[in-house]
């Protein structure tokens, strides 16, 4: 259920607002049986700090590892902090032709790559086999396009209106994602892009399943791109931070150490950059082409806490209510959960919002097991969810789950309830939730399952 909402009342001479309080779902729906309705997961993708190969990805989170290394794509000794999750090693050789990687914008670059290897993992390599008419695209992002925004800006200033690039407002738009993967592909169904801050992807899994369960689509990319680790970006988070100094890399540290999440809160979160995708199709769909189905996505839920621009509620109203949606979406009860992928930011106010609302939703959590990806991976803003929903689909397929690194403030009630860093830990994943919630109150929750025919 949504957050309380403001029903409007037109009366002769006035508005009058009445509040309208939020419930629970009093019993879940039974599961989708249509196969035309049933959304399958077929193909993923990702640019990321550990690489663009899927499972070498989950290999280092199994392990603990930290993405999380000084930056060095440009001069950041004048910054308090000097790391973050910064990709390296990109390569775009055959997903890109030479003079369009030299003047798109990285979070253009990391989608197309990442796109076009999701579509390989399902098995769709020969496109003129489906219906492009109703394949359709749709990625989010948080930021847009930030590096060609801020060196248009720059040449403004410095050289005037006549030495910003023509590529300026395509490339900065946040729409440019969806849209140029689709001209690669010939993708002509449904197409746009969300921007919900880190809540991006989720928002985007949600909708893209929608436009397959309505039948206006059978097929649909969606995901999440960020490319935000630039002077603008870094010293952007630094001034929304109280206190920046609290992120100064100092000392014997190793930035792995200080990195991310909610574990270190003398760090808060660090700023990554990356792309993430899943290919989604009608099961009828997947089944008549003989994809490679890996999970199923059951359901999921979005609304906003309307409480303020940048903090949760205190008591995780909307997040609790998210969460609650989302199961009364898939048909599946509390109960039955048996792992969730946490969003756990860093932020104190944020962890505990999402603790409460936990809590608050699955009264014995004792069997649930619950880890968090940005330890090791950094906050991928917009594309944070993606990230997150690919370790969730690995954790269904492998039975592994990921520890969470930098647990070093055990007196807090998140940490207790975190995967320790000792190693993976095996698990049966029956039903998983997965969390992204963004500035403005933006909640997202999806469910996900392994595929039962």
């Amino acid at each position: 259920m949504q957050c309380p909402s403001l029903t409007t009342l037109k009366t002769p001479n006035k508005i009058s607002f009445i509040s309208a309080s939020a419930s629970t779902p009093s019993s879940a729906p039974k599961r989708e049986k249509d196969p035309k309705k049933r959304v399958v997961i077929t193909g993923m993708g990702l640019v990321s700090v550990f690489g663009d190969h899927v499972d070498t990805y989950y290999d280092r989170l199994l392990a603990g590892d930290s993405g999380v290394t000084l930056i060095d794509r440009f001069d950041a000794s004048k910054f308090p902090t000097r790391f973050g999750g910064q990709i390296r090693g990109f390569a775009s050789q055959g997903y890109i032709d030479g003079k369009n990687d030299r003047r798109l914008d990285d979070c253009l670059r990391y989608c197309l790559v990442a796109g076009k290897k999701a579509l390989e993992d399902a098995a769709l390599v020969y496109l003129n086999a489906i219906d492009k008419e109703r394949a359709g695209v749709l990625v989010g992002t948080g930021m847009g396009g930030l590096s060609v925004f801020s060196d248009g800006v720059q040449s403004l200033i410095e050289k005037g209106y006549r030495r910003i690039t023509p590529f300026f407002i395509p490339y900065a738009i946040t729409n440019m994602g969806s849209a140029l993967l689709a001209i690669e592909l010939g993708f002509m169904g449904p197409n746009y892009s969300i921007s919900t801050a880190c809540a991006t992807s989720n928002y985007c899994f949600y909708a893209a399943a929608n436009h397959i369960r309505r039948g206006e689509a059978d097929l649909m990319i969606a995901g999440g791109t960020e490319a935000a680790i630039i002077p603008i970006g870094l010293g952007g988070f630094l001034r929304l931070t109280p206190d920046a100094s609290r992120l100064t890399f100092e000392g014997p540290h190793h930035p792995s150490e200080l990195s991310t999440e909610i574990k270190c809160y003398k760090s808060q979160f660090i700023v990554a950059t990356s792309f993430s995708d899943l290919v989604m199709e009608s099961l009828e769909h997947a089944m008549k082409r003989g994809a490679p189905i890996i999970a199923e996505y059951l359901g999921g839920a979005i609304n906003c806490d309307a409480y303020h621009m940048t903090d949760p509620r205190a008591d995780g109203l909307g997040v609790s209510s998210c969460i609650e949606r989302s199961l009364e979406d898939s048909g599946v009860s509390p109960e039955e959960v048996n792992y969730i992928n946490a969003h756990a930011t860093s932020t104190i106010a944020g962890d505990l919002a999402e603790v409460n609302a936990i809590k608050k939703v699955f009264k014995n959590t004792s069997e649930i097991k619950i880890n968090a990806t940005k330890s090791m991976i950094g906050h991928c803003l917009g594309a944070s969810g993606g990230l997150e929903a690919i370790a969730t689909m690995k954790a269904i397929t492998t039975g592994w789950l990921h520890p969470t690194i930098n647990q070093f403030n055990a007196r807090h009630l998140f940490v207790l309830m975190l995967l320790p860093l000792t190693s993976q830990l095996n698990l049966q994943v029956r039903y998983t939730i997965s969390n992204s919630f963004g500035f403005g109150g933006h909640n997202s929750v999806v469910v996900f399952s392994a595929f039962k025919p």
